[in-house]
């Protein structure tokens, strides 16, 4: 059965549609977890039509709305539902402003051409991609590509406004991840959840509380209803501290490691295009070796604002080793060495 505090949310929140909704979804979650589904599926039941008899007047309401069995008030409809805990982002990039392995690029491309074919695919009773996992250290392009991804299949990007959504009461997290997959579902768009490792961080682990583990055991189940007419991307630099049972959720996992020599000279190139330069650039790829892309863009923009500041319209070979030597003494402290 469920916890003895879950049922004592429940009744204090008796007359506040909100709160009891989200203690009777707890409630409804935990006995799924237990595989007491005939138990889950008949509070389920009871909750919809509870759900169903609902009514959302302002003021007195007439005779016959008062005859109607008095039940909770249903969620806003969306977007205005979820409009607390996300946020439309500007995506007019294009795949040319970011460097990705080759690998990744596969990954992507196929994605793509598979968003592109997706009645064919369902007509053959097959899945489409949908749920994405992006993992990798801080500043290796995880949110960059998520944005350059939701321009490329043309969808509109919504990001998830991570430290909204956690709430200190008892259920609200779990009632609002709900709503924004909710959202989702009813919006054709890539929802960006980054800092996921917030949300989904082991259950194992003994120095959480029973609240956080119990919004696992909901963001598993939203996770797995959800279906999707876009895309869920999920990002973390911490997937080590993920729950074992997050992994088999998502249809794909890509994985962004720092840059290699290679593609730190794309970077530069990319970066440089259509800037006036008198020195090689590449003469500094060694030098970078090991860096981030969130690192070596602080160097190229630091070196131009220091051209900006000496009125110069060409970029000299003195502008781009100061920045970096400013970008090496904030890794040493950083790094402890």
């Amino acid at each position: 059965m469920a916890r003895g505090d879950l049922i004592k949310k429940l009744l204090e929140s008796y007359g506040n549609e909100d709160a009891f909704r989200s203690a009777a979804e707890q409630i409804i979650a935990e006995e799924e977890i237990k595989k007491n589904q005939i138990l889950a599926k008949t509070l389920r039941r009871t909750l919809d039509k509870g759900l169903s008899h609902g009514g959302g007047t302002v003021g007195k309401p007439p005779p016959a709305a008062r005859e109607k069995p008095k039940g909770l008030l249903p969620l806003p409809s969306a977007p205005d539902a979820a409009d607390d805990f996300i946020e439309r982002v500007d995506t007019d990039y294009n795949y040319k402003q970011v460097v990705l392995s080759p690998e990744n690029v596969r990954i992507f491309s196929d994605l793509i051409n598979e968003f592109r074919k997706t009645d064919l695919i369902r007509q053959q009773g097959l899945p489409v991609r949908s749920k994405l996992l992006f993992c990798g250290p801080p500043g290796c392009g995880k949110t960059l590509t998520a944005s350059v991804f939701a321009s490329q299949v043309g969808l509109p990007l919504y990001v998830v406004k991570i430290d909204r959504l956690m709430s200190s009461f008892l259920g609200e997290t779990a009632t609002n991840i709900r709503k924004i997959f909710e959202f989702a579902k009813k919006q054709p768009c890539v929802l960006f959840l980054d800092e996921f490792d917030a949300l989904a961080r082991a259950r194992d682990d003994v120095s959480e509380h029973s609240e956080l583990r119990r919004v696992v055991n909901s963001l598993l189940l939203f996770i797995d209803r959800l279906n999707l007419r876009g895309f869920l991307i999920a990002a973390t630099n911490y997937e080590k501290s993920l729950d074992h049972a997050i992994w088999r959720r998502f249809d794909e996992v890509v994985w962004f490691e720092k840059p290699n020599l290679k593609m730190i000279t794309r970077f530069l190139k990319l970066r440089f295009k259509n800037v006036q330069i008198d020195f090689q650039v590449e003469d500094f790829v060694n030098s970078l070796d090991g860096y981030s892309y969130a690192e070596i863009e602080r160097i190229c923009t630091g070196a131009l604002r220091s051209s900006v500041i000496q009125s110069r319209k060409i970029l000299i070979q003195n502008d781009f080793e100061k920045a970096w030597r400013n970008e090496e003494r904030r890794r040493r402290h950083l790094l402890g060495s």
